[in-house]
C-alpha cells in the first residue's frame, strides 16, 4: 500500500525492528514526562473541522487552521471557557470527578493501548495520557496541588497544554481495552470523550468526525446522503443480488405498519466492502420472510455524536427513536455497527430514556423474546441471526464460503461494550468451514482495536493510524502464517472501512469481510440459479460451471 502519510511498510518494519520509535531517539534523561516533546508531523494529525461545517453545528471559533501552525486562533479568554468547561463536567459527570482522582499509578494499563505499543510514545500510556488533563484539574480544582505544586504533578493550562491533548486524545480510539486491566475501573475512553468536549469549546476539532455529524445533523446518515438517493442505492444492490443469485429481493421504504424497522450503517449501503454484506442482509430477510421496512431518514446506525459531545451523541441517537415512532413499528433491528451498539447499550437508558413506546422484541419467525432489549427495544443482527440458525431457520451450505480461510475480529464498541462474544463465532462456524481464533489476549474482552475508530480514519491520518493497527496485524500476520488464513470477518462498517488498508500495509493478500456478506453466500434461496460465485462475483471453491452447463 502506498500513502504519501505513512512510511512504506519496509521502513516502518525496520523502525519497529530497532526498537527506536521516533520519540524515543531523543535524549530525554533528567527530564520529567511534560519534557517530552510534541511533533505535529505528516501522518500523525487530523484536519481541523472546515469553518462551515462548525457553522452548520453552531459550534465555536469556526476558522481556517492547521496544527502544524504556530497560532491555534483560539477565542478570546479560552482558558476560562476551559476552565469553566471542566467544572461543568466535573459537576455533571461523576464518572468524570471518580476518575481524576481515583489512579494510583500503578501501571496496570501502561502497555495495553495499541497505540503505545505501536509508536512507543510513553504519552500513548492510558495512565500517561490521562495525566495531561489530570494534571490540569490538579492545579485548578484541587486545594493539596494548589499548595504542594511541585509534589501534586499540577500544571498550569497554557496553549502547549491544549496542543498536547488535541495530539493525544485524537490517539485514543475510545476502545476501553485499557479500562479491562485498571484495578481501579478508571476508562480512559470517558476521559478522552470529556477533553473532546472540552476542545470542542474553544475551536479544535476533527474535521473527520465532525463532518459526519453535520451531515448526520442535516439529512440523518453521515455521509449526508438524500433520502431519493439513498433507496436508489440500495435498489443498485438489489439489482446486483439478482445478477449474483436470479432472486429479486423487495425492500420497503418508510412503510407505517412494518413490525421492524431495520437501521445500519450507511457505511453498508456505500462503501466498499460494507456493501456487500448489506446485500447478505437483504439476502436473509427475503429468505425468512421478515416484515421490515427501512428509513431513508434515519438512515444511519452510526453515532459519531459519541465522538463529539454527550449532547450531540444523545441527539443522535434519538432520530432512530424518532423515526420508529413515526413508523409505528414494533422494535427495531440494528445491522454490524460497533458505536452505534456502545451508545445504545451504555447510554441510551439514562442518556433518551427507555422506549416504551415500542414492544419487547421477539423473533417473528422462533418466538424468541429478547430479554437484553427490553429498555433498547433494539436487537443485534448477529445475535437475531444465531437465534434463527439454532433453530434450524436457515437453509445453508457453508461449503460456499470453501474459498475463504476466516479468522475473526472483535470490534471494542461490541465487544467490550456489549458482551457480544459467542452469537458471531456461533454463525460464522454455521456459515463456513474454515475458522481460527487469533491469540487469546487479542480476542473477546482483550481484543485489539482497529487503530481508526472514534473517527480517526482520515487518510491523512494514515502513519499513526498504521503503527496503532498493528498489534491487530500482527495477531493477524500469527493465523495467517499459522493456518494460511485469508479473510478477516467482522462485524463494524469502521472496521469494515479501516481494516482493509491495514491488512494491504501489514498483510497484503488478507481480505476484510461483514459476517453476513458470509450469511449471504452460504444461504440456499428458493428459486435461485446455481451459484457458482459469491457476492462480490469471484468464483466459489467447487462450484465451477461445468461443460453441460456452459
Amino acid at each position: 500500500m502506498s500513502n504519501k502519510y505513512a512510511l512504506k511498510p519496509d521502513e516502518l518494519k525496520k523502525e519497529f525492528e530497532q526498537k527506536k520509535p521516533r520519540i524515543l531517539k531523543e535524549n530525554l534523561a533528567g527530564k520529567d514526562w511534560w519534557d517530552l516533546p510534541v511533533e505535529f508531523r505528516d501522518g500523525n494529525w487530523c484536519f481541523p473541522a472546515k469553518p462551515e461545517v462548525l457553522e452548520d453545528l453552531h459550534f465555536a471559533n469556526p476558522r481556517k487552521w492547521a496544527a502544524t501552525d504556530k497560532d491555534w486562533q483560539l477565542p478570546d479568554g479560552w482558558e476560562k471557557i476551559i476552565h469553566d468547561g471542566m467544572k461543568d463536567r466535573l459537576k455533571r459527570f461523576r464518572s468524570f470527578k471518580v476518575f481524576m482522582d481515583s489512579c494510583v499509578r500503578c501501571g496496570a494499563c501502561a502497555d495495553k493501548c495499541h497505540f503505545f505499543l505501536g509508536t512507543g510514545d510513553p504519552k500513548n500510556m492510558p495512565v500517561l495520557r490521562a495525566e495531561l488533563v489530570r494534571s490540569v484539574y490538579r492545579n485548578d480544582f484541587t486545594t493539596f496541588a494548589k499548595i504542594l505544586k511541585n509534589f501534586s504533578g499540577s500544571r498550569t493550562l497554557t496553549q502547549d497544554v491544549i496542543k498536547e491533548w488535541h495530539m493525544y486524545f485524537y490517539q485514543c480510539t475510545e476502545c476501553r481495552r485499557c479500562s479491562v486491566f485498571c484495578p481501579m475501573g478508571i476508562d480512559t475512553a470517558e476521559i478522552t470523550m470529556m477533553v473532546r468536549e472540552l476542545l470542542n469549546l474553544i475551536g479544535v476539532n476533527n474535521n473527520w468526525i465532525l463532518a459526519p455529524v453535520a451531515n448526520c445533523n442535516r439529512t440523518g446518515n453521515h455521509l449526508g446522503i438524500e433520502p431519493h438517493t439513498f433507496e436508489q442505492n440500495i435498489m443498485s444492490l438489489v439489482d446486483d443480488i439478482e445478477d449474483v443469485t436470479g432472486i429479486r429481493v423487495n425492500p420497503t421504504f418508510n412503510r407505517k405498519g412494518a413490525e421492524i424497522l431495520f437501521i445500519t450503517p450507511s457505511g453498508d449501503v456505500f462503501a466498499d466492502p460494507g456493501v456487500y454484506t448489506m446485500m447478505g442482509y437483504l439476502l436473509l430477510f427475503h429468505h425468512i420472510g421478515l416484515d421490515y421496512t427501512i428509513s431513508t431518514y434515519a438512515s444511519e446506525g452510526g453515532n459519531f455524536g459519541m465522538f463529539t459531545s454527550n449532547e450531540m451523541m444523545k441527539k443522535i441517537n434519538a432520530k432512530m427513536y424518532h423515526e420508529a415512532k413515526r413508523l409505528g413499528v414494533k422494535w427495531i433491528l440494528g445491522g454490524e455497527c460497533g458505536h452505534m451498539w456502545r451508545v445504545v447499550q451504555q447510554y441510551m437508558g439514562t442518556m433518551n430514556g427507555p422506549a416504551d413506546f415500542l414492544k419487547e422484541p421477539v423473533s417473528p419467525i422462533t418466538g424468541t423474546k429478547f430479554t437484553n432489549a427490553k429498555s433498547t427495544k433494539m436487537v443485534h443482527i448477529a445475535e437475531f441471526t444465531a437465534d434463527l440458525i439454532k433453530h434450524g431457520k436457515l437453509k445453508l451450505d457453508p461449503k460456499r464460503n470453501d474459498h475463504l480461510r476466516t479468522t475473526f475480529h472483535d470490534s471494542c464498541n461490541v465487544a467490550r461494550g456489549m458482551g457480544m462474544f459467542e452469537e458471531p463465532r456461533y454463525v460464522l462456524n454455521k456459515v463456513c468451514n474454515v475458522f481460527h481464533e487469533m491469540p487469546e489476549n487479542t480476542i473477546r474482552e482483550q481484543t485489539f482495536c482497529c487503530g481508526s475508530g472514534s473517527g480517526l480514519n482520515a487518510e491523512e491520518f494514515m502513519d499513526t493510524r498504521m503503527r496503532g493497527g498493528f498489534p491487530r496485524a500482527s495477531a493477524v500476520a500469527h493465523v495467517r502464517e499459522k493456518h494460511k488464513v485469508d479473510s478477516l470477518v467482522t462485524i463494524c462498517a469502521i472496521d469494515r472501512a479501516s481494516l482493509p488498508a491495514l491488512m494491504r500495509y501489514w498483510n497484503p493478500g488478507v481480505l476484510v469481510y461483514g459476517l453476513h456478506e458470509l450469511v449471504g453466500n452460504a444461504l440456499i434461496m428458493q428459486g435461485e440459479k446455481k451459484r457458482t460465485e459469491d457476492l462480490r462475483e469471484n468464483p466459489m471453491a467447487g462450484f465451477e460451471e461445468d461443460d453441460d452447463d456452459e
